[in-house]
Formats: structure tokens, C-alpha cells, sequence
């Protein structure tokens, strides 16, 4: 079920929102082979009416499993928003979709998570990549350039190009 805010419960008293959202409720397609989200979103949400906003407050967390670009190992990520707050308009011209009294928060919350996925996710940040011995056997042995360690196959070849 989506993350729903009833408009009604809030002319009364705050809503504390507390749960998870599981992966096909979060809808989360992040285009990307080295990031996956594999395990649910855990919430600890306030959310306050005030003169015609909603002002949400809270903690988000969700874990990704993540392939370094490195080295191709596979690592935990984890996205923490300690204090995560959102103002969202109930009138105007970006008002927020209310449907029979509710308001859904999830796309809100997703857009912000999208938007902190790691750019180059990396095991460590010392990472140094392949080892020394995958690349050895990775390069032709016939090209010195390549079994440099400074040279590289890739560049060898454009080299040949004749402009």
C-alpha cells in the first residue's frame, strides 16, 4: 500500500506515519545494473497541516545492493535521511493530488531517494580496481604496449588511427 496521509486525521492532530514500503509499492526502476533495490523502505514520518501545506518530517532508510565500477564486487549501500522534510502545497498551481481525503507521499519520497543514488558506486573509496593478474590475461600478448603497465590496449589502437 502507497504511503497515504489522510487530510481528515490531520484537521485533528498530527500523523505520525511508522512501517515499510516494499519494493513494487516504492516502484523504484533504477535503469542501472550496478544499482538494485532489493529491500524495503523503512519510514518514521510526522506530517502537520499548516494554513494550506503539509509539512512532512521524518527518517527514511533503504539499503541498495550495489556492483562497484572498480572492481565488479558486489557491496551494501545505504541511503540514511536522518531528517528528511518536505513542504508540499494543498492549493495552488503545484498543488498536491488529493484523492477521497488523501494525499500519497510516495512519489515524493522516491524523487528524493532517485536523487541521492550513488553517481559511481564504489566498494571503497580506495578501491583500486581489477587486480594486476585479470588485466594480464585480459591483454593480447602479442602487444607490448598493452602488457605496459602504463599502456593500454584501447589506446594502442587508437594510436593506429591515420587522420
Amino acid at each position: 500500500m502507497p504511503l497515504l496521509v489522510n487530510l481528515r486525521h490531520l484537521q485533528a492532530h498530527n500523523v505520525r506515519l511508522e512501517g515499510q514500503l516494499t519494493v513494487p509499492e516504492l516502484d523504484i526502476d533504477t535503469m542501472d545494473k550496478v544499482i538494485q533495490v532489493d529491500q524495503p523502505l523503512e519510514y518514521a514520518l510526522e506530517v502537520q497541516q499548516l494554513e494550506g501545506w503539509l509539512l512532512v518530517q521524518g527518517r527514511l532508510h533503504l539499503a541498495l545492493a550495489c556492483q562497484c565500477v572498480r572492481c565488479l564486487k558486489p557491496f551494501r549501500f545505504s541511503l540514511q535521511f536522518k531528517a528528511w522534510t518536505c513542504h508540499l502545497p494543498l492549493r495552488g498551481e503545484d498543488h498536491v493530488t488529493v484523492v477521497n481525503d488523501c494525499v500519497d507521499l510516495t512519489p515524493f519520497v522516491r524523487e528524493d531517494i532517485l536523487l541521492e543514488f550513488p553517481q559511481h558506486p564504489l566498494c571503497d573509496p580506495e578501491c583500486r580496481g581489477l587486480p594486476r593478474t585479470w588485466l594480464r590475461k585480459a591483454t593480447p600478448a602479442n602487444d607490448p604496449e598493452a602488457a605496459e603497465p602504463g599502456g593500454s590496449s584501447a589506446w594502442a589502437e587508437l594510436n593506429k588511427l591515420k587522420f
